[in-house]
């Protein structure tokens, strides 16, 4: 595979598969001195991992990540405190597969050469043969945007530091759509969900507040910890904490599944979703992401202007459609109401409208930055299916036994928030650097 990697100045490598033995991430171009840790990588990794709810798959993946390289072991020197801080060597991150037993893997034996329609696997065949990597999707499988949130996180982490803040959510599932808000008061919904996913979450709880797994251990000791809990996780599931619906929307002023801003709206979306699981289809939907606190001029034209660079959210699996600010209903605006026009206020250029997305040209424009991401339904479901035998192209029948997500775009938003994030540092990076040169 030869797209495997992104970025110019902050460069991230993935690899891995959703039946081998995990998934690596690796960045280039993370900032030195920075204090990372598992944990804060590990509360971005919850909110996409599987078996969290009722709209994901049932497979108990904790998603526990490991850092192996790119930060110190210990004090360059004596009370630098620098310890666990990164030093400028590209970080690796590693995210063991821990639910992966032999029955599941039979199940996608059984079916393998019955391709799912709608998935990857007919065209992965053909391309990579009779060793193409089919056991649960391999490196097709929605497993894999784990390694995108993993960077994400250490992204996200620098772009905080520079006063920028990225969020996305859930506008909308299963044809329900949120209603237009606040974009302060959606992002202060979604850091209450999130703090709500780390709260309620039982590894969370059992492996890091607990402190089976702390920074000071080394890369082998956390290894031992990993594999005590690769035969615990019914345990720490069953002994983690819980809260009723009602009892997360009093505490949290959040929805106990979905990351929605308006409560009632995420009531009839799960509903929805629900009922179209029930009848053993999937369904779709669209994701927001909010970036706010970008500078002017991030892009670099004509090739990489930064809406073109936030269209490889594309490349995100599912995803089948990202638009920016008006997007798609922009071909039936006049230019008079397309135009975001300007004013003066206080020595500062003030926008009356956003239809632009915070995009012009290519450039960002100081306005919020705003992207949809169109999610398709899950491709396997339960409804039987017309495809072929892959080996000998003869007609058949394929009806889904392995375990599936009814809804994808619960799980997208943190995936389509983390490679927001990846694009916009990367941007960040070269803008600075194109104009400290340009001062000089």
């Amino acid at each position: 595979m030869l797209g495997c990697h992104v970025g110019r100045c902050f460069q991230v490598t993935v690899a891995g598969g959703s039946y081998q033995e995990g998934l690596t991430t690796i960045i280039h171009g993370a900032p030195p001195d920075m204090l990372l840790s598992e944990q804060e990588i590990y509360a971005d990794l919850l909110l996409r991992k599987p078996g969290a709810d009722e709209l994901s798959s049932p497979r108990l993946e904790p998603d526990l990540p490991l850092i192996y390289s790119g930060v110190n072991a210990a004090d360059t020197v004596e009370n630098a405190k620098n310890t666990n801080h990164t030093n400028g060597t590209p970080v690796t991150i590693l995210i063991p597969n821990l639910d992966r037993h032999f029955i599941h893997i039979k199940q996608y034996q059984d079916t393998n050469r019955t391709p799912r329609p709608g998935h990857a696997s007919y065209a992965s065949f053909v391309k990579y043969g009779p060793a193409d990597d089919a056991i649960g999707a391999g490196f097709f499988s929605g497993r894999y945007t784990a390694t995108i949130v993993a960077a994400g996180s250490v992204a996200k982490k620098v772009l905080k530091k520079c006063g920028i803040q990225v969020f996305a959510y859930i506008k909308e599932a299963a044809g329900v759509r949120c209603p237009e808000m606040d974009y302060q008061k959606i992002f202060e919904s979604t850091e209450a969900y999130k703090r709500m996913r780390c709260d309620l979450d039982p590894f969370y709880q059992d492996i890091y507040v607990k402190k089976r797994i702390t920074p000071e251990m080394r890369f082998l000791q956390k290894c031992r910890v990993l594999a005590e809990v690769e035969n615990e996780i019914p345990e720490i599931r069953a002994r983690g904490p819980k809260l009723s619906a009602a009892a997360v929307e009093n505490r949290y002023q959040v929805h106990h599944i979905l990351n929605c801003p308006d409560i009632a709206t995420a009531n009839r979306m799960l509903e929805a979703c629900n009922k179209i699981a029930r009848a053993g289809d999937s369904s779709g939907g669209v994701v927001e992401v909010v970036a706010s606190g970008v500078p002017v001029g991030l892009g670099e034209p004509s090739f990489y202007k930064l809406d073109a660079e936030l269209g490889r959210m594309l490349g995100i699996g599912a995803v089948k459609c990202v638009e920016i600010g008006s997007g798609y209903a922009a071909k039936d605006m006049l230019g008079s109401r397309s135009n975001d026009q300007m004013h003066a206020e206080n020595g500062k250029v003030v926008f009356d409208s956003n239809n632009a997305g915070g995009i012009t040209g290519g450039l960002s424009s100081g306005q919020t930055i705003i992207a949809r991401l169109t999610v398709k339904p899950t491709p396997t479901i339960d409804k039987e299916q017309n495809t072929i035998d892959k080996y000998t192209l003869k007609n058949t029948k394929l009806a889904a036994i392995t375990r599936r997500d009814p809804t994808i775009v619960a799980r997208i938003w943190p995936v389509a928030e983390s490679m927001t994030a990846i694009t916009l540092l990367d941007h960040l990076i070269q803008h600075f650097g194109y104009q400290a040169l340009r001062e000089i």
